[in-house]
């Protein structure tokens, strides 16, 4: 089985969600939340991440409006990821990530979690679990069927 490391984001205007998947690719896990000062200082704490996890691909969920178009919000996303892209010279996966923090919330409020308002960050960091989780699952429908 080929080992593969990504990093998952749930890119907000505030924060940005990140989660990490075990070398096999079959578990997506929250790692941390960055709160978003300016492009140089997120790019320099993603760039940890991606030493110490060895990271091959990024996948940033993209906020595609209900009815499937791409937003305003979804260009400033793609902007952001191309940015990280070209710096970290990583290729970008995007995945539909509609209805993501609400389902973060469910499964935190399932798990009997504080849901305060200072716990946003652990939503996003949720968010972008689910994220890389849809896409690792897809990879793995792919390669398999």
């Amino acid at each position: 089985m080929t080992k593969i490391s990504a990093l998952g984001l749930d890119v907000g205007k505030k924060r940005l969600g990140v989660a990490g998947c075990d070398g096999t690719g079959l578990i997506a896990t929250g790692l941390t939340t960055i709160e978003r000062t300016s492009f140089n200082q997120d790019l320099e704490q993603l760039r940890k991440l991606v030493e110490e996890r060895q990271v091959q691909v990024l996948v940033v969920g993209l906020p595609y409006s209900m009815n499937g178009a791409l937003g305003t919000q979804a260009q400033q996303v793609q902007k952001f990821a191309q940015g990280m892209s070209n710096a970290l010279q990583l290729p970008v996966e995007y995945m539909d990530e509609r209805l993501t923090s609400h389902e973060a919330q469910e499964q935190l409020k399932a798990k009997k979690r504080s849901l305060s308002r200072q716990n946003k960050a652990r939503i996003d960091c949720q968010a972008a679990a689910i994220i890389l989780q849809q896409w690792l699952d897809g990879r793995r429908r792919f390669s398999v069927g």
